[in-house]
């Protein structure tokens, strides 16, 4: 199943729409192992060439629109070109897609995922809206269908994949900064960086060090580098960065707008200055800012330069502040978003529904499947007299939550039971011999936690897996289970995997 994004970036917007889908296009991949059949295709309005080149250097298709960005021709084509490469999912990211563009996208058969920061549609017919921010809220979208599905909070931000490899790391603080990484966003069509390089040239702290990002759709790269030469620090411009997490490790302190740079700022705990310079980077940035994250200068057309070389100075200063900021961000950002999203469209290709009697064979035939019975702490065969008596047990007790999971095709592929005590689960998880390893194990699980999670008041939930199972410990762990201790259990070697309830779903 391949998948088609689209959305926009050029000098106006900026570069984040397309970033953050960048993100996502890499967690396909990954999960695909980079299997070129099933690779995205990215579709885009405007000839942008910074951005082509840099979604080509991850193997990604570019087709060029021509049709006004937002438009009913614009999704015609769209679909147009998902029915092209096979799509079934179609990933929107940008204001412009309205009420109308998603109606005509689903009225064509296709999945929609809308990426969405504000509840910019009149009404959302999406099957998914993602929304990463940390002030997003159901709030925001009172007109959306039934079966449209909200992934709301942090936990989803979109990370690329140049970060995946700084999970876990920590940041040392020094007693003083000096290091200063600048990055205002792929175009800043105002030229904001402007201002902050006059801001860095009068901090006064000994050993100063700024390295300042100048993205791809930026027009005043022959300005900047003509100020900059004429500097009496230590200030370097990058272009066509592509090295962005091993810049942040090196700073001390960044300078940012308040786009999606501030969730890769947060997660590698890099204390920050948030400058706005667009009308829907304030949520972000007020949102950061009460939470501790960020330091929020504000609008930045209100903010003078004396300003933010002081709140520079200080913060380079004050290494107790510094210690705070960073450690905020880290306990936000896992850097995991960008897996959850793909493997939440992925489980879109399973459905649950509760076990019923008509269950009572297929049951019995899953459960003596030999590779069952030996995953199992009692292998021995059932027999069916006494599988109907389980069964039948288990259909009458409250405190059991037992569901079938059907693919796309609406064939069985699985089953989950919870067996519940308090605040606290047991659960039992298998599939069709037929149907394993097409990636259902970690789904079927995440999707039976959740149901599982709204019906409930479960807290934990718990899993003994043989030392053995391999596959099955892999599956759990996917699905956000933790290993949590090794031992016997009915003479068998086992490990203990344990789910905790965080909020993770809403």
């Amino acid at each position: 199943m391949s998948l088609l994004i689209r959305a926009d970036g050029n000098s106006q917007i900026g570069t984040g729409h397309v970033m953050r889908c960048l993100a996502l296009a890499q967690a396909w991949q990954t999960k695909y192992h980079n299997d070129t059949r099933m690779s995205p295709v990215f579709v885009i309005a405007d000839k942008s060439p910074g951005l082509v080149a840099r979604l080509s250097t991850e193997d990604l298709a570019v087709t060029h629109l021509q049709a006004l960005a937002g438009s009913q021709e614009d999704a015609a084509q769209t679909i147009d070109q998902a029915q092209q490469i096979g799509a079934k999912w179609v990933v929107v990211d940008g204001y412009h897609f309205d009420a109308a563009y998603q109606q005509a996208i689903k009225a064509a058969g296709l999945r929609l995922l809308v990426i969405d920061d504000y509840g910019h549609a009149a009404h959302y017919y999406a099957d998914i809206v993602l929304n990463q921010n940390i002030y997003a809220s159901a709030s925001f979208y009172p007109n959306r269908e039934a079966y449209t599905r909200l992934l709301l909070g942090s936990q989803y931000v979109l990370l690329r994949r140049e970060f995946w490899p700084w999970r876990g790391w920590q940041r040392e603080i020094p007693p003083v900064g000096r290091k200063v990484l600048v990055t205002l966003g792929g175009s800043d069509p105002d030229n904001v960086t402007l201002k902050v390089v006059q801001a860095l040239q009068q901090v006064e702290v000994e050993g100063l060090e700024a390295r300042v990002v100048v993205g791809p759709a930026n027009p005043h790269l022959s300005a900047l580098q003509q100020v900059v030469s004429h500097s009496p620090g230590k200030i370097q411009l990058l272009t066509e960065v592509l090295n962005i997490p091993e810049l942040m490790a090196w700073a001390d302190v960044a300078i940012s707008a308040g786009g999606s740079t501030c969730w890769e700022l947060a997660f590698m705990g890099l204390p920050s200055l948030v400058l706005i310079l667009a009308k829907n980077q304030q949520l972000v940035a007020d949102g950061l800012a009460k939470n501790g994250l960020v330091i929020n200068l504000g609008e930045q057309e209100k903010v003078q330069i004396i300003e933010i070389s002081q709140c520079l100075d200080n913060l380079l200063r004050s290494h107790k502040n510094r210690i705070q900021l960073s450690q905020q961000g880290c306990a936000l950002i896992d850097g995991r978003g960008s897996e959850r999203v793909e493997k939440t469209i992925r489980s879109e290709r399973l459905n649950l529904r509760s076990v019923s009697e008509q269950d009572c064979e297929l049951l019995w035939h899953w459960v003596n499947e030999p590779g069952v019975r030996q995953s199992a702490f009692q292998s021995e065969y059932i027999a069916w007299e006494e599988h109907i008596q389980w069964f039948s047990k288990k259909l009458a007790d409250p405190h059991c939550f037992h569901f079938i999971a059907l693919n796309d095709e609406n064939i069985p592929v699985g089953q989950i039971r919870f067996d519940v005590e308090g605040t606290e689960a047991e659960v039992d998880v298998s599939l069709d011999t037929t149907k394993r390893g097409a990636g259902y194990g970690a789904l079927l699980i995440s999707l039976g936690v959740e149901k599982l999670i709204r019906q409930t008041f479960i807290t934990v939930i718990h899993s003994w897996v043989k030392l053995e199972n391999k596959a099955s410990i892999r599956a759990f762990t996917k699905a956000e289970f933790t290993l949590h201790e090794s031992g016997l259990v009915k003479q068998h070697q086992c490990v203990h995997l344990r789910w905790k309830n965080n909020g993770q779903f809403k």
